[in-house]
């Protein structure tokens, strides 16, 4: 009779301290199917960035703004679409903490697809720097346009030449070396 206790005494302090494996997907990356037919899988990761193989249902993403149903199995879902060409494509899953989004440009050539992840802090360097690099640009433009001005006025007016500022500038190079 003692052990029949202790018996259930540990089952049921087993059942409550037991904790079923969250069914969540927290991070998640993109791949071409196996089958390569044209299709995209998306694979559930932990925070280690290994596949979560116990990942089975159904979840919710949005890809480019259009909910679709995917049911993993074993932590990877097939799209069902397959990519007719190259693309952008912005993939976005909600689970009860946060909200994980991603995007991605996907390469198709004739025998494969190639998913290249794009991270956003990216969206915001490289306008920048275009901008940075027009800014000097400008800056640069303007102090051509003045020298040039100043050059013009030198040549007509003064009636220097540029083969002469160059053969200056090489005088004062070789006085120095």
């Amino acid at each position: 009779m003692k052990k029949i206790i202790h018996s259930l005494f540990f089952t049921i302090v087993s059942i409550v301290f037991c904790q079923a494996q969250p069914q969540r997907i927290d991070e998640f990356i993109v791949k071409e199917n196996l089958t390569q037919n044209g299709k995209l899988a998306i694979i559930a990761l932990d925070s280690m960035a290994r596949p979560q193989e116990y990942i089975n249902g159904t979840f919710a993403f949005s890809l480019n703004g259009f909910q679709q149903q995917l049911n993993f199995h074993d932590g990877i879902a097939v799209i069902q679409q397959p990519l007719e060409s190259s693309t952008f494509v912005f993939f976005k899953h909600e689970n009860q903490e946060k909200s994980i989004g991603q995007l991605y440009f996907v390469h198709k050539s004739d025998s494969e697809l190639k998913p290249f992840k794009i991270h956003g802090l990216l969206l915001l360097i490289i306008p920048t720097l275009i901008l940075l690099i027009a800014y000097f640009f400008k800056r640069f433009i303007a102090t051509l346009l003045i020298l040039g001005l100043i050059y013009a006025y030198v040549h007509y007016a003064k009636g220097l030449d540029f083969s002469q500022i160059i053969e200056s500038i090489f005088h004062s190079l070789h006085s120095f070396i």
